[in-house]
């Protein structure tokens, strides 16, 4: 038998935390700048400025938030950004926006999906397709795991 068998110092910890019915979901504490300017990116693509009402969206879109009217108007919002673009336009936009925005955009191309309108679907596989040329595999599986949706 051993010397140290007195010793519980390893008994602190509380193993009730770990339980699967005690888990609660983590939410993310980032500050949620998702007010898009719905004004200013529709004078954007009333002046064919698409790509900027397309950056515009991107750097204030409210990926994580839980009012289901919020997504769905930040879903509309998107879809006409990227119905809009041309589609020999989709290449240099999509070169025009970094990796983190090409996530996001993904993100909105994959819940486009969910919803499809008239003729969204094949003007959302050419958006995905040049998406998954740029940034490859990592895209798609970064978007597939990530809590915050769309």
């Amino acid at each position: 038998m051993s010397k140290t068998t007195d010793n519980r110092a390893f008994r602190t910890v509380d193993v009730d935390l770990y339980n699967e019915d005690n888990y609660k979901e983590e939410f993310d504490n980032e500050v949620d700048t998702g007010a898009t300017d719905d004004n200013q990116i529709n004078s954007l693509l009333n002046s064919n400025k698409n790509v900027e009402a397309l950056k515009l969206f991107i750097s204030g879109s409210p990926l994580g938030n839980k009012d289901p009217a919020a997504k769905k108007s930040a879903l509309d919002l998107a879809m006409r950004i990227m119905m809009a673009i041309k589609q020999t336009q989709i290449e240099e936009a999509v070169k025009e926006l970094d990796n983190d925005s090409r996530d996001v955009l993904m993100k909105f191309i994959y819940k486009g999906f969910e919803v499809p309108s008239k003729d969204s679907s094949a003007n959302l596989l050419l958006w995905h397709e040049k998406i998954f040329n740029m940034n490859g595999v990592g895209s798609v599986v970064r978007v597939l795991t990530d809590k915050r949706k769309a």
